[in-house]
């Protein structure tokens, strides 16, 4: 599988890219975002990670552009820890953030972490969700809302695909969590959740206050009422 790695910092580029050549990826180099988009209309990559602070386009800016066109996993690695920092990252479509300093041991294991989830949800036979405007083809991963397909982010799609296989019921902020991330919930996971959540009402137009399709049921999670 592709892996792109984008930092300024060349040791850390080279760093990381040891490891993951060590797993048996394909890795390909960039010091900074420049060549990135034109590499990507000529290449299938199954996953990239990015550094927030570089020169030019940063790494926020970067992860903006490709979600435009492509929904593979994104990670951030980055020196800034701070909620904010996070948020805007999630905001416009990353799926995972690893501070430095990190162990490339545990970077490695986040990578396949998500390379198997992606892996698996792109060759999993046919299911397709069909109701209330709403068109989920398992598979493709694709969406359609009201006959315009949607783009989502991995995560995105995870939690509509999550929350339209029970609809009519209640998913539990904690059983959402641990299926679409696949880790151990801890009362902090609620504020990603919350940003997903408000990204995915604000790409289907559906109203914060007054919600039509993705409620939420304080204190416990939430529900596509069918």
């Amino acid at each position: 599988m592709n892996i792109i790695i984008v930092d300024d910092e060349k040791e850390i580029v080279d760093l990381i890219a040891l490891y993951l050549t060590a797993e048996n990826y394909n890795v390909h180099k960039f010091y900074d975002s420049k060549g990135v988009l034109p590499f990507l209309e000529t290449h299938i990559v199954d996953l990239a990670i990015l550094d927030i602070m570089m020169p030019g386009i940063d790494g926020i800016s970067l992860c903006q552009k490709i979600r435009e066109k492509y929904q593979f996993p994104i990670l951030f690695v980055t020196a800034k820890v701070a909620d904010i920092d996070k948020i805007s990252g999630f905001n416009v479509g990353a799926d995972d953030y690893i501070t430095k300093p990190f162990t490339p041991i545990e970077l490695v294991a986040r990578v396949k972490a998500h390379l198997r989830r992606y892996k698996e949800y792109n060759s999993s036979s046919i299911e397709e969700i069909d109701f209330r405007e709403i068109v989920i083809n398992y598979k493709k991963r694709k969406v359609f809302f009201q006959e315009k397909e949607l783009s989502l982010t991995p995560k995105e799609f995870d939690i509509l695909y999550v929350l339209c296989k029970n609809k009519g019921q209640v998913v539990p902020v904690e059983e959402l969590y641990e299926e679409v991330w696949k880790e151990k919930y801890f009362p902090s996971s609620s504020n990603t959740i919350m940003v997903h959540i408000r990204h995915l009402r604000k790409k289907m137009k559906d109203s914060v206050t007054n919600p039509k399709y993705i409620k939420s049921v304080w204190g416990v999670g939430y529900e596509i009422e069918e």
